[in-house]
This record gives C-alpha cells, structure tokens and sequence, in this order.
C-alpha cells in the first residue's frame, strides 16, 4: 500500500486538528501540506512503531517544532470571525492546547498524545489538567442535574460545583426536570436515563432540547438504551459507575465545543 493511502483516511482529521490549533485554516492546511512533501520527499518517516494515524500526527508536530512557527505569538481575534470556539482556543496556553485537541477533539489517549508531542504521560497528563481549569474558569455556567439516586447525585453535585459551576436544581423525574428548566434555563444538563416515577431522563433531554439549546450528557447504568443507531447518539455518554476526572473532563468538553446560540424560545 503506497504512502497516501495509508495517511488518506487520517488526512481530514489532522487537517482539522491543524485548524483548531492555529485558529486558522489557511495556515493549518499549510504546515499540514510542509509535512506531506517532506514525507513524500524522504524527509521526514512514520515512525514504525506508531500507528499511521499516531505517526502522521507526529510527523506534523516535528515540522511545526522545527518550521519556527511559534504558538506563543499574540493571536489577532478579530480574524477569528466570530468563532468563540476558536478564541477560547488562542487563550489557552499552548502546550496545553496542543494536549487538549490531541484528546477531546482527536480522541486520542493520554499515551498517544505522549508520543505525538514527544513528551512522557505525566507531562501530558498535566497538560490537559492545566487546559481543563482554564476552560473551567472562562465557562463557569448553572447546570441542571437529572438523577433520580440521592447519593449518585450528590456525588454529582460536588464535582460540579468543585469545578466552579452553579447547581440551579436536582430533578427526579421528567416533570420535575422540566418544570426546573422553566424557572432558570441551564447553561448544562447532566442527565440520567431511568428516573423515580419511571419516566425517562431521555424524554425529559427532548421536552428541554425542543424549547432550548444546552449542551446535554447523560449519565447513566444503561447506555444501550442510546447507543442504538436508530436515532442520533449523544456526544458525550458516560456510563455508571463513572470516575470523577471522567465527569470532569466531560464537563469541560461539552461547554467548550457547544456553540453559543439563542435560545429556541423567544424571550
């Protein structure tokens, strides 16, 4: 198999990737294109213990390291065109950057992102701790719990307001969910599935995504219930028992990519 077809099906990814860390997508493709001719030239090699996907994000990092491009320059917002992804993005620090896109926006592992970036696991895994406070502090929102166990709640509760956030209610059934959405509109739903009375955390997430527009992660024991293919599935899905830096990092995820818009009820 030649060399673009097995870098092919990565190419739009690490395009993508290229764009949201230089917050421009002419300059992205650029540094992206300098690493496919030196690959095609001899250059520069995959790395033949990495996987082709891990290998061509390597090779992309080595030429941006030694092209002088340089993440620490002032960053001009107003070429940004609006995109409060993309300038939340430019304020975060750049190492930090680059080991937050690596695993929330590329999905690849701490020790992936390790050996993408040349760095060791631990230096990764304060990376992303460092990115995730900062985008804990800037998006710090009112959030609307849906479970239905006291204890499970409560432990939820803690870790969202450890993180900064503000709980506006605990709900235990669809009623009570939307019925708490109508008094102050969340700024974030963490959702379970099943609920006290029987109804459906899943029911209840449509009746508040008809009238608003929230970012939502269900929470939940039974995942199959939504990882169905028969509708679309939620971005974020987490799956009881759950650990905490698991929830975080969901947390931080779902408000940083959720696009800001207007509610779909008028005021």
């Amino acid at each position: 198999m030649s060399l673009l077809a097995r870098l092919a099906p990565h190419l739009p990814y690490v395009r993508r990737y290229a764009r949201a860390l230089t917050g421009d997508q002419t300059t992205g493709d650029h540094y992206v294109r300098v690493a496919l001719e030196a690959l095609a030239a001899g250059e520069r090699a995959l790395e033949s213990n990495l996987t082709p996907r891990v290998a061509l994000y390597h090779v992309f990092h080595a030429i941006w390291c030694t092209s002088g491009a340089q993440l620490e320059g002032p960053v001009d917002e107003d070429r940004l065109d609006g995109d409060d992804t993309a300038r939340r993005l430019m304020r975060i620090a750049p190492r930090s950057r680059q080991a937050f896109l690596l695993t929330a926006l590329e999905g690849f592992t701490p020790t992936e992102a390790a050996q993408i970036l040349g760095a060791d696991f631990t230096e990764v895994e304060r990376l992303i701790a460092e990115a995730q406070a900062e985008i804990d502090a800037e998006l710090a929102t009112d959030v609307l719990i849906i479970e239905d166990e006291p204890v499970i709640a409560a432990d939820i509760e803690a870790l969202v307001r450890e993180l900064g956030h503000a709980v506006v209610d605990i709900a235990a059934t669809r009623t009570e969910a939307v019925d708490a959405v109508a008094r102050k509109t969340p700024g974030l739903v963490l959702a379970d599935i099943q609920l006290a009375d029987g109804s459906s955390g899943i029911d209840a997430v449509k009746d508040i995504l008809a009238r608003y527009d929230v970012p939502v992660i269900f929470i939940t024991a039974f995942p199959e219930r939504l990882l169905t293919g028969e509708r679309p599935e939620p971005t974020f899905l987490i799956t009881k028992p759950f650990q905490p830096e698991t929830v975080k990092a969901a947390i931080g995820q779902a408000l940083f990519f959720h696009p800001r818009k207007a509610s779909k009820q008028a005021a």
